[in-house]
């Protein structure tokens, strides 16, 4: 990992000299500096928030871990101000193919359209994204990131929380308004709120290799049913930065974890593969998981997210970048209830959203492990029959599941005809769903996308607006963006207005996270601040 930083030093922290009794008090303690508590502590301190971040230990992780970042959480990076740099780095790609043998059965592009600033996913070892994210906080002076400070005591109060923390220097209390547990799989705060994950545990195994080698495989992700080089079993290939390859291998259930793992075994396995030796291993793990999720995320003051709250098999790429979309759900509500603009119910609305994503998170990859690794001989005789139709029919290939890859979250939101969404809607986004991108352009000509236009207007509810009809003045403290029309952005290629099933006048209220709360036809004050009042949880 060349050129980053991994290591940090302790450091103590005035709030230790405090006694029991006069603990210091912040408005927000994130615990837990992976992705997820790393972003959303950028994202508060951006809304203006100061944040106090606490990781146990005093070091990034190693091993690639998660690897896989779809085009949503690069948007979101984007407005966190690390998305450019996570691209430089990261290996970008589109394409998928999904073998039977040595058969290719089909291929796939998740991004086949022109147009969108980010790619369909990158691949970047996690440790390069934390290091990024890491570099970005010590910008901010409103996030206190505090290492080898590991929370051990819990006590909920009336209006905070009070925590007992862990350092070199011996224990401390810190008191907090709100808690957001980022502390991943293994979460101790959910075990200190005594709760407990619902969901299904797998017993199948898979050896991940990381490898560095000079290889003439394209930048796709190459997944493969029985390969001859691995038969009756699965195997995955990605390229990462720096010429490292990641493989995943199927093994049986009964294989012992500690043989499995000792490289002198791994090595004919990938030789195999490739067909030669001429690879040096970065990092080796072997894994079992589990789709489950808490009950519920929100427990008093302490708020769950990422593996603290749900989990999901690796298959698809859900499980970081369903983290980051909690991230980046809970962030501007949050904000919003602190700052007394909305009421604390709104917080209701995270568990609501995000849940409801955990459990298409989990259905979609409980039934990717399921085809990939069949628990009985019928779903293993209905696996074969998958495999030989997909051979010679479409509708064969739409049954073989290779892990369905990870999609932004569509949120259940009521349709409201006073909104206009009764109004002969053909496409577009509708309320509930995130924004689509497209290229425009200022009145320079200067070439930018509708997502830069939205991340310029800060942290706060967004009108999107087509020109040439009737405007609206955005409500105070909304901000406004207008494609076509007098002073607004031009549509050169006419895809945002297409993206959008614009008409004149057409207007979308979007929310901070850049999810649609509601859309116009021909929208009216009235309408407008009645669909910012439900977005906001002001009614």
């Amino acid at each position: 990992m060349a050129q980053t930083k991994t290591r940090f030093g302790y450091r103590r922290h005035p709030d230790q000299d405090r006694t029991a009794m006069s603990a210091a008090e912040h408005a927000v303690v994130v615990v837990g500096a992976g992705p997820v508590g790393l972003s959303l502590a950028i994202d508060l301190a951006q809304r203006g928030q100061s944040v106090v971040l606490l990781d146990d230990a005093d070091r990034i992780g190693e091993g690639s871990r998660a690897i896989c970042f779809s085009k949503r959480s690069l948007e979101f990076w984007d407005r966190l101000g690390v998305g450019q740099r996570m691209v430089d780095k990261g290996v970008v790609w589109g394409v998928g193919r999904v073998f039977h043998g040595e058969q290719q059965l089909y291929q796939f592009n998740l991004l086949p359209e022109e147009g969108h600033k980010r790619p369909a996913f990158i691949n970047l070892q996690q440790f390069y994204a934390e290091a990024y994210l890491v570099d970005r906080v010590e910008e901010l002076s409103a996030v206190d990131l505090r290492w080898r400070n590991k929370v051990t005591g819990l006590e909920a109060r009336n209006d905070h929380v009070l925590l007992t923390i862990q350092t070199p220097d011996g224990p401390y209390r810190l008191g907090a308004r709100f808690v957001i547990a980022c502390d991943g799989a293994k979460s101790s705060l959910r075990q200190m709120v005594g709760a407990e994950f619902s969901g299904q545990a797998f017993e199948d195994q898979f050896l991940i290799a990381d490898v560095k080698m000079t290889a003439a495989f394209p930048t796709e992700r190459w997944f493969w049913f029985d390969p001859p080089f691995h038969p009756g079993r699965s195997a995955l290939l990605h390229k990462q930065p720096d010429d490292i390859w990641r493989i995943d291998l199927q093994l049986s259930r009964f294989a012992d974890p500690a043989v499995e793992k000792l490289p002198e075994n791994v090595r004919p396995r990938i030789a195999r593969m490739l067909g030669h030796d001429k690879f040096d291993f970065e990092w080796i793990s072997l894994y079992k998981f589990q789709c489950c999720r808490m009950d519920n995320f929100i427990h008093g003051r302490v708020i769950f997210a990422g593996d603290a709250a749900h989990q999901v098999s690796p298959f698809g790429a859900r499980g970081a970048n369903s983290g980051l979309e909690d991230a980046e759900n809970l962030a501007w509500k949050l904000d919003r209830v602190l700052r007394e603009t909305s009421p604390e119910s709104l917080l209701e609305s995270y568990h609501i959203e995000r849940s409801a994503a955990a459990d298409e998170n989990i259905r979609e990859s409980t039934r990717s492990t399921d085809f990939m690794a069949p628990n009985s001989h019928q779903e293993a005789r209905l696996r074969k029959a998958a495999l030989s139709l997909a051979r010679e029919t479409e509708f064969g290939k739409r049954m073989v599941n290779a892990g369905r890859l990870s999609t932004p979250s569509i949120y259940h939101t009521p349709l409201s005809t006073a909104d206009g969404d009764g109004d002969g809607w053909r496409g577009g986004p509708r309320p509930g769903a995130s924004m689509p991108d497209a290229p425009i352009a200022a009145s320079s000509d200067e070439p930018m996308f509708l997502t830069d236009a939205f991340a310029k207007g800060g942290t706060q509810f967004t009108l999107l607006a087509f020109g040439n009809g009737a405007a609206v003045k955005a409500p105070e403290g909304v901000a406004a963006i207008r494609i076509g029309g007098e002073g607004g952005f031009a549509d050169p290629a006419g895809l945002a207005a297409s993206r959008y099933d614009a008409e004149p006048g057409t207007a979308y209220l979007l929310r901070p996270d850049g999810y649609v709360a509601a859309r116009f036809r021909h929208p009216t004050r009235p309408a407008l601040d009645a669909a910012l009042a439900r977005a906001a949880g002001q009614n």
